[in-house]
């Protein structure tokens, strides 16, 4: 999917200010994880950060709290008019909940080789199990993200040593 000039500058600033919530999630002994999510009108309705550790609960990713909060919002669960930026490629939980919601765009920064359940290792929204057809754009501040996890990761092994 090519993108105009104007449109990779939006991508980047939300992707920008889900990076933010993903720090914050890594400075609070989360994988850093960050989500966004926009309405039509190009402004923020719900954010999310990874909470598993602090919530002690298995579906608190990043995605699932900002679909929780613009379902709550909008009071709909059909987000079909929303875009949810995400730093990182989503899991097959995660992506499931994105394909119920009826998201129509999805914009990830980095790909998950162990979960990815977009593109990477699997593909649920083209599989025939989805009955939404996402659009998706990865690879928006990629390299910002992957640096972020992989910091991340590196501290954590470096101070379990």
């Amino acid at each position: 999917m090519s993108l105009e000039y104007s449109e990779y500058l939006i991508h980047r600033h939300w992707m920008d200010h889900a990076l933010k919530l993903a720090q914050m999630a890594g400075d609070a002994g989360e994988v850093p994880v960050g989500a966004v999510i926009i309405n039509s009108s190009g402004y923020l309705i719900a954010k999310g950060e990874n909470r598993k550790q602090r919530d002690q609960d298995p579906t608190a990713h990043a995605e699932i709290l900002a679909l929780k909060a613009a379902a709550s919002k909008l009071q709909t669960w059909r987000l079909n008019q929303c875009t949810l930026y995400v730093t990182l490629e989503p899991c097959p939980m995660c992506a499931g909940a994105i394909v119920q919601a009826r998201i129509g765009l999805l914009v990830y920064g980095v790909d998950d080789p162990k979960t990815g359940a977009i593109r990477t290792v699997v593909n649920i929204p083209d599989s025939a199990a989805s009955n939404h057809r996402l659009r998706v754009i990865g690879g928006i501040l990629e390299t910002a993200c992957r640096q972020q996890l992989q910091t991340w990761f590196a501290n954590r092994r470096h101070s379990s040593e």
